[in-house]
């Protein structure tokens, strides 16, 4: 049996136009679920491209112990996107691929003003994203975060850009 659509709040939108009651299960708009159905395949599609270039990051410390994240390919020589906070005191580096080779790990540079680090690992010709152009970001578009945190593959949240330019303090 189908899914039925999801539909928003009565309390949002009271009625519908037409004049016939609250917008519920029993009053879907039309081509609601056409929407959430194009919606869905995009979030899916997304998924299916960038999936093979997420790793799992797991990082030993004296510091901290055992921690980890997430970060993604962006060279197909090995070099990995992630964060700063993440391989922060590492003293020990292993990168899970999305095919679940491991492979240790070096940090080849750290910024904390802006929390992002690169990682390496020696492997030939691995699966990588292309990094995008920031400036053709606008308020309103979807936004999809895949990731690997806590060594669950495949973790996949979706969002609305809701503003540009903010910046948060760093710690230094």
């Amino acid at each position: 049996m189908k899914n039925p659509p999801l539909h928003l709040a009565s309390e949002i939108f009271p009625t519908l136009s037409d004049g016939q009651g609250p917008l519920t299960a029993a009053h879907p708009l039309e081509g609601d679920d056409q929407l959430l159905d194009a919606y869905s395949k995009t979030i899916a599609a997304v998924v299916n491209r960038v999936a093979p270039s997420v790793v799992n990051i797991r990082v030993q410390s004296d510091a901290r112990g055992q921690g980890g994240g997430s970060g993604f390919v962006i060279a197909r020589d090995g070099f990995i996107l992630t964060n700063s906070h993440v391989v922060q005191g590492a003293r020990e580096l292993e990168v899970t691929l999305h095919d679940g080779h491991v492979a240790p790990a070096r940090l080849v540079g750290a910024d904390p003003e802006t929390d992002l680090a690169v990682i390496r690992i020696d492997a030939g010709d691995v699966q990588h994203v292309r990094l995008g152009d920031s400036s053709r970001i606008r308020v309103g578009q979807i936004a999809v975060a895949v990731g690997s945190p806590y060594g669950f593959q495949q973790t996949v949240t979706a969002g609305i850009v809701s503003a540009l330019g903010r910046s948060m303090r760093s710690e230094s």
